[in-house]
């Protein structure tokens, strides 16, 4: 027998742990499939960039950065009519002996058909403005930009240079690139696009794409290119960035240097010698700038955005030098969780929930070091999703342990939750229960009520009617929790609660004076909040009366099987809904049964005493009316 139960229990053990495992790990599988865990990854990814600040040098790749010197320089001529600036600057360029340009501006018009268009008399400058441009483009080894637009019908368009530019390329369509960037959904740029489209035939070649295979020698119609060791296939799908480091970590040299004389004997234009150069706007003023792995806030500081010429160059570095970011393999990275996965849970099925917990977050953080590690030799390991199937096996086994005692502490949480605060629910879940089955306890009941509601609520719509009363009953029902009250239930503009169940409190009637006389002052300056809200509407002045009243009541959870009410019923809620209306007879806010009173102790203001007769009830009651309570006796 004893061998049975032994034999029983280690597969129950066995089936609990397989049943860990697999939620766990399938569980982070699915998410990670369906690309739920994309925001988390990218999160750890953008902090690997920015702790590893700049990973390396710059070796096949350098900006030239129209920046703000630049256009000092050079502030009486319009960016518009720049072409024989840039001619220069590619003339120095080519003697520095860069192996291609990029230029990271779209021109669709040339200056003289600007010119031409203005009707301005001739001249000789007018017609031949561009010509120093227009040598450099026909000597080669230049690219220029195209912008790729979606129009409204949906169909996509290229915006290309002026066509006098383009007749001018020696290789035509495959001295243009497409310069669009390729955002996540956060709008941070980690991806690029090879080509655009995959046709050949088609002017569909990303712009650093273009630099890139220009500098390797590589003919760009093929479908296949091997650089640095790596196969890049003609395919539209995108591809990690490489990025060398933050903004600035990309050679950089301003582009007024190129445009003075003696601009070949500057160390920092010599040292271009064999790069691709982009030139590209780096000035303050620039729209040319973009979120990158480098510009997530951390510890509340925001990055520095990357201008568009940078991640251009950034992107060519990545395709000559072969420094993708890349994944693990499938099952490789398959293996990896699920090691992860069983550990974890060999662990939470050993541990106290505590211990497991305490377990869980070490792991996780633990598996920040491999995905650091691997990260500096550009590989990527999932970390959001390690993290995720920690927590999922965690939570997995908490659901396994749930004992009977567990279960009717949440069944609780949940049942009182609504009612009472936290801290009465703690009470609830860590002492003394109420019997849900009912029994008799003595209790006070509060009942208010806003004045007037009917004609209220016909001088407003339903929207306001709604907001009017969310927002009345935010503010009054808060004095009930305070002192430990449960709001039982919301009946149209009543309130009504309970003090003395579930959690016992000897002085419940106490409580309740309390709750009510703090119900009347927030309901006071609730007034001004009437009148700011619905200026000139005619309401009546906005009020409430609150009846309190003490004895035995029936508690438990009342109702039919299929919807339950933990509330209370008998002689002392009705009295004490009949006392809420005697304020009306009264004249006054705030009334008490004698019960209620004397149940409350020494030191309880009082002022208008009547003895009524309410209905449903055959002996009358002595009512009082609350000014307060005595603040050294309260205190006591």
């Amino acid at each position: 027998m004893a061998t049975a139960t032994s034999l029983s229990f280690r597969l129950r053990s066995f089936w609990r742990f397989v049943l860990v495992v697999a939620v766990a790990f399938g569980g982070s599988e699915a998410m990670t499939r369906l690309g739920w865990m994309d925001s988390l990854e990218n999160v750890y990814y953008d902090y690997w960039h920015q702790y590893a600040g700049k990973r390396r040098n710059a070796a096949y790749v350098a900006v030239v950065a129209v920046d703000e010197q630049t256009l000092e320089e050079y502030k009486d001529d319009p960016l518009a009519f720049w072409q024989p600036h840039f001619a220069r600057a590619m003339e120095t360029l080519t003697r520095a002996g860069v192996k291609v340009i990029g230029l990271d501006y779209l021109y669709q018009v040339s200056a003289e058909d600007w010119l031409r268009k203005l009707d301005l008399p001739g001249t000789d400058t007018s017609r031949s403005y561009d010509s120093p441009f227009r040598a450099q483009l026909a000597a080669g080894n230049k690219i220029l930009i195209t912008q790729l637009i979606e129009l409204p019908n949906g169909e996509g368009r290229l915006l290309l240079p002026p066509r006098d530019h383009l007749y001018l390329l020696p290789q035509g369509t495959n001295d243009l690139g497409i310069a669009n960037l390729n955002p996540d959904e956060d709008n941070s740029v980690r991806r690029f696009l090879p080509v655009f489209d995959p046709d050949p035939g088609k002017p569909a070649m990303g712009f650093a794409t273009q630099l890139a295979l220009r500098a390797a020698g590589l003919d760009p119609a093929l479908t296949e290119w091997d650089i640095a060791g790596v196969k890049l296939p003609r395919e539209a799908r995108p591809r990690l960035i490489g990025y060398v480091g933050p903004p600035g970590a990309i050679p950089t040299v301003s582009m007024s240097k190129l445009l003075k004389a003696d601009a070949l004997s500057d160390p920092e234009v010599r040292q271009l010698n064999g790069r691709v150069v982009i030139i590209a706007a780096n000035d303050r003023g620039t729209q040319d700038r973009h979120p990158s792995p480098y510009s997530r806030a951390i510890f509340g500081k925001q990055g520095e955005q990357m201008i568009g010429g940078e991640i251009h160059a950034n992107i060519v570095e990545t395709v000559l030098s072969g420094h993708y970011p890349r994944r693990l393999p499938l099952a490789a990275e398959s293996i990896y969780v699920l090691a992860l996965v069983i550990i974890a849970a060999w662990l939470y099925l050993r541990l106290h929930p505590a211990s497991g917990l305490a377990a869980a977050l070490a792991l996780g953080l633990l598996c920040l070091v491999p995905g650091w590690f691997m990260f500096l030799d550009d590989w990527l390991l999932p970390v959001g999703r390690m993290q995720m199937a920690l927590g999922i096996g965690f939570l997995t086994t908490l659901g396994l342990r749930l004992t009977g005692e567990e279960r009717e502490r949440a069944r609780l949480k949940k049942m009182f939750g609504r009612y009472v605060s936290d801290d009465v629910v703690k009470v609830l879940t860590e002492g003394e229960r109420p019997d849900l089955a009912g029994e008799s306890v003595r209790v006070s009941v509060l009942f208010s009520d806003i004045r007037n509601f009917t004609t209220i609520s016909e001088k407003l719509d339903a929207h306001e009617v709604v907001e009017m009363l969310n927002a009345y009953f935010s503010r009054t029902t808060e004095p009930i929790l305070v002192e430990g009250g449960m709001v039982n239930k919301f009946i149209g503009d009543a309130v009504m609660a309970i003090f003395g169940s579930p959690v016992r409190h000897p002085d419940h009637a106490r409580r309740a004076l309390r709750a009510a006389l703090q119900m009347a002052k927030e309901a006071e300056d609730f007034k001004q909040w009437m009148r700011e809200r619905f200026p000139g509407r005619g309401l009546p002045e906005f009020g409430i009366g609150i009846g309190v009243h003490s004895g035995e009541a029936v508690i438990g959870d009342i109702g039919s099987v299929k919807r339950t009410e933990f509330t209370a019923i008998g002689d002392t809620v009705n009295a004490a809904s009949r006392l809420e209306g005697v304020t009306k007879e009264m004249q006054c806010v705030l009334v008490a049964s004698k019960a209620t009173v004397d149940d409350a102790g020494e030191g309880v203001i009082t002022g208008k005493q009547e003895t009524v007769k309410v209905k449903g009830k055959d002996e009358p009651i002595e009512v009082f009316e609350i000014l307060g309570l005595s603040p050294a006796i309260a205190e006591k």
